[in-house]
């Protein structure tokens, strides 16, 4: 069972929420919240698997108590997937920066909502369509600021980065490098150790700021 927090200062938004997942009868939500203080409040009292989070609430909001859960090494288990109706290019990538496992819009349909939360469940990274364009074309307009990133990992490693910068899930990833799913987890697992990286999320921004994916390549 898939355990979820929903964090939303509209009530309605969190109420069609809770019955589009619940459809689902691998999801449950376990506790709703109206701000982000309500929220880290919830998310430690039931330590769920997912949080979906708002960015504009108000106190404190979605942004810093992403930041927060990503901090607190005792919430390491929990995901946060940002669901928002703005998808302002700075909102995108402060989200990822903070810890967020994922961004989405709120204008997907209820079944990409609920695989959403079982990607996120499982540590996949959750950028829609749109959002990955926005993540790139933020990231290639700017000079690589991070290029000593790349100086732990090997040759393999760094192929399998670039893989990940570009989107590609862990069996696009094997099919591409020609090895199996199970060693495209452990590269992934590696990647992650090596960069101090949450998630996939993460490491897509990284592959960019380290330079290991340029403009126009």
């Amino acid at each position: 069972m898939i355990r979820v927090v929903l964090a939303d200062d509209q009530e309605l938004v969190r109420s069609g929420l809770r019955a589009l997942l619940e459809r689902d009868p691998a999801i449950e939500v376990v506790a709703e919240a109206a701000d982000g203080r309500e929220a880290l409040r919830r998310v430690a009292d039931h330590l769920p698997d997912v949080v979906l989070m708002d960015i504009r609430m108000p106190g404190l909001d979605g942004l810093e108590a992403t930041r927060r859960v990503a901090a607190d090494p005792s919430l390491r288990g929990v995901h946060v997937v940002v669901l928002t109706t703005f998808d302002e290019d700075e909102n995108v990538i402060e989200a990822i920066r903070r810890g967020a496992a994922g961004f989405l819009l709120k204008d997907i349909t209820p079944d990409e909502l609920r695989r959403a939360v079982h990607a996120a469940a499982t540590g996949e990274a959750l950028l829609s369509p749109s959002i990955t364009r926005r993540v790139m074309t933020w990231a290639t307009s700017r000079p690589a600021t991070r290029p000593e990133l790349l100086s732990p990992l090997t040759d393999r490693e760094r192929e399998v980065l670039h893989h990940i910068g570009l989107g590609e899930s862990n069996d696009e990833l094997a099919r591409a490098l020609h090895i199996s799913p199970a060693t495209a987890r452990t590269y992934v697992s590696r990647l992650l150790t090596k960069l101090r990286a949450r998630d996939r999320s993460q490491l897509v921004v990284l592959a960019y700021e380290s330079g290991l994916i340029t403009p126009g390549a």
